[in-house]
């Protein structure tokens, strides 16, 4: 579902709609990367969709949005309170994410609040059904990728690549696999450790407290 599938790493999506504060220009992210960049992250099913006017552009022309209603089924992060609708652009021209409407696909949502608290997504923001993702994935929402959001994940484009700062975990699942949901996506986090540096993990179960002799994929 999301944009990290369909697009290769160095592909840039640009939208110049006027609904949009900023263009729409991105590339793939780790999962943990897209979580600790987003104000909300969310389990949620979609019950219903239309299409709504938010108000008017600069040149006096209706701003379009699809609204859509939503069953969160479980938070991971966010503000207190449930929400139960999100917005994004009318088309994927605009950015906007499809998504399935029927009430019976759950998905992982994440995205970013606007001035109002009013949840938006849209083709940057990580989006996928719930039951594609790896049980690592799905244990990690939370406090294990929460651990590593002082962490930065770089992509490695080609090879040779390598890290800056021992803060950073150095992502090759696109010059490895050919794809941006591959091992490193799927089965690790990085996550800081007791000396500062930050290291991949993997698997679901708790890293041990002092967490040194991790060794990078």
């Amino acid at each position: 579902m999301s944009r990290s599938r369909y697009v290769p790493l160095l592909l840039l999506v640009l939208c110049g709609a006027a609904e949009f504060a900023e263009a729409c220009s991105c590339s793939p992210e780790h999962p943990q990367q897209a979580y600790c960049n987003a104000d909300v992250v969310i389990r949620a099913k979609v019950v219903g969709r239309k299409e709504v006017v938010t108000g008017n552009d600069a040149y006096g022309y209706p701003i379009k949005m699809i609204q859509y209603d939503i069953k969160q089924i479980k938070m991971f992060k966010g503000p207190d309170g449930e929400i139960d609708t999100i917005f994004t652009g009318p088309s994927s021209a605009l950015c906007g994410v499809n998504l399935e409407s029927n009430g019976k696909k759950e998905y992982l949502i994440t995205g970013n609040l606007d001035s109002n608290g009013t949840l938006r997504i849209n083709l940057c923001d990580y989006i996928e059904s719930w039951e594609t993702l790896s049980m690592t994935q799905k244990k990690s929402l939370g406090q294990r990728y929460q651990m590593g959001c002082d962490c930065k994940v770089v992509q490695c484009p080609m090879i040779p690549c390598s890290i800056n700062d021992p803060a950073e975990c150095l992502w090759t699942d696109w010059v490895l696999e050919g794809t941006v949901q591959g091992t490193q996506a799927q089965h690790f986090t990085c996550i800081k450790r007791s000396d500062n540096s930050c290291a991949w993990y993997r698997g679901s179960v708790p890293p041990k407290k002092e967490f040194m002799d991790i060794e990078d994929p």
